[in-house]
């Protein structure tokens, strides 16, 4: 088998491939022979109808198979022998085929980027440091009220925070349109779920009060026909509720699960979940700068096609997280280039790293992991058994514990610098 590359950019390679003929025919005769023993042909009895009469009708079909199967692993031991790391599949473009002929056929592909590591010892991160103080709990439990509100009916005059019921009709150049009825319909005033001039309006009404409300949709608003357009609502007031945070009773602290010793027993499980909260989020932030330290110590040349790869991944994930319902509704892939380029850049070093360091996957923390994730179901056992009988979950399972294993490398090694903060400002990082 003759093999010639030619480097046509920093990654992309295209090799010509020759397969002699023989060994064509050879895989050809192999594949009719194979092809004999179960054919039924009229007038024959199974395995018995002579080669010549499969070679006729089976003929062309088989040598179409046979050249595709050998392009797929004649190319498997070409890059081979030429020591190359394909990054993707290639382009097959043939160029002789012929019966009797060496069979010749072009391969254009990308190759991984050859990575000598940087020095990864000494990394410089700093390391936040807080406690949950009781300030935090007190914080927490509050906000856990908030989730919890109760509403009672008034009859003063609405005001931010209460909660109305209420009926509607719009008009648009005197004319109803598309979403403007609305019949007891509740709105907590200052959610920002109605558009702002709506619920200014509907401010101070009181249960039983009816006003004309002109609100202007906004010039860039979702539907086009409404944008930067003037309509007039009648509303009517059926109720107003005011808000009413829960006591810090045994009955609230059911709610959350705590069965037995009242607001102390609810405040240590919130301070609990509260110190994981702050751990993961400290490993997030050393995770992070691990890696942006990783990259900018190892700058890497990124294979196209894995950056193509991966911008259709964030689309499609952006786009199910949002609700979209076709290939229409992906967002633009410009914005999601740039990250994808450091998702393959990390993901070869973070490759290198685990080679090169001898890093191997812990099959414990797979377990643990698993197990987190499936804990999250109402049946684990059920969800712990998909996973193992799905070899792509299992491998993503397993990729995300080793580039945890290649962070803890990392950490091990790095000069970690504490800065003494407070559990607010770890947790709004990034927010």
């Amino acid at each position: 088998m003759q093999v010639s590359v030619e480097q046509t950019g920093a990654l992309e390679r295209r090799m010509e491939v020759s397969v002699p003929s023989d060994r064509v025919e050879q895989a050809i005769d192999k594949r009719l022979q194979q092809v004999s023993r179960t054919a039924k042909l009229k007038g024959f009895r199974p395995g018995k109808v002579p080669l010549k009469v499969i070679r006729q009708q089976f003929g062309a079909q088989v040598r179409q198979e046979v050249v595709g199967d050998l392009m797929q692993s004649s190319f498997a031991e070409a890059v081979t022998q030429q020591k190359l790391s394909p990054a993707t599949g290639p382009r097959i473009e043939p160029i002789a085929m012929a019966a009797g002929e060496d069979l010749k056929y072009r391969a254009v592909f990308e190759v991984f980027p050859e990575v000598a590591l940087a020095n990864v010892d000494g990394l410089e991160v700093t390391r936040p440091v807080a406690d949950v103080a009781e300030a935090d709990i007190d914080a927490m439990v509050e906000n856990l009220r908030a989730q919890r509100p109760n509403f009672n009916d008034v009859e003063r005059e609405s005001i931010n925070g209460d909660r109305v019921t209420m009926d509607f009709v719009g008009l648009l150049d005197g004319a109803e349109f598309e979403g403007s009825n609305g019949t007891d319909v509740v709105v907590q005033l200052g959610g920002g779920r109605m558009l702002a001039e709506f619920e200014a309006g509907i401010v101070g009404m009181k249960a039983g009060d009816e006003r004309k409300i002109d609100v202007r949709y906004p010039d860039g608003y979702h539907n086009a026909s409404l944008a930067g357009r003037t309509a007039t609502f009648d509303v009517h007031m059926k109720k107003v509720e005011e808000k009413l945070l829960p006591d810090l009773d045994d009955a609230f602290c059911l709610e959350y699960g705590v069965t037995e010793g009242g607001i102390a027993q609810l405040r240590s499980e919130v301070a609990d979940n509260m110190r994981r909260e702050l751990e993961s989020n400290v490993r997030a932030r050393l995770r992070q700068q691990l890696l942006d330290k990783l990259l900018a110590a190892n700058p890497v040349e990124v294979p196209k096609s894995l950056v193509d790869a991966q911008v259709r991944e964030m689309q499609v994930d952006t786009a199910r997280r949002m609700g979209a319902k076709d290939a229409s509704q992906l967002p633009p892939p410009d914005s999601f280039v740039e990250p994808a380029r450091r998702r393959v850049a990390l993901g070869i070093l973070v490759g290198e790293l685990i080679k090169t360091r001898g890093i191997a996957i812990d099959r414990e923390r797979v377990e643990t992991r698993l197990a987190d994730l499936a804990g999250s179901y109402p049946d684990p056992t059920a969800i712990l058994k998909a996973y193992r009988q799905n070899a792509d979950a299992m491998r993503q399972v397993e990729n995300m514990v080793l580039e945890d294993q290649v962070v803890d490398y990392l950490l091990e090694h790095a000069k970690v610098t504490d800065q003494p903060t407070t559990f607010k400002e770890v947790m709004n990082f990034g927010a």
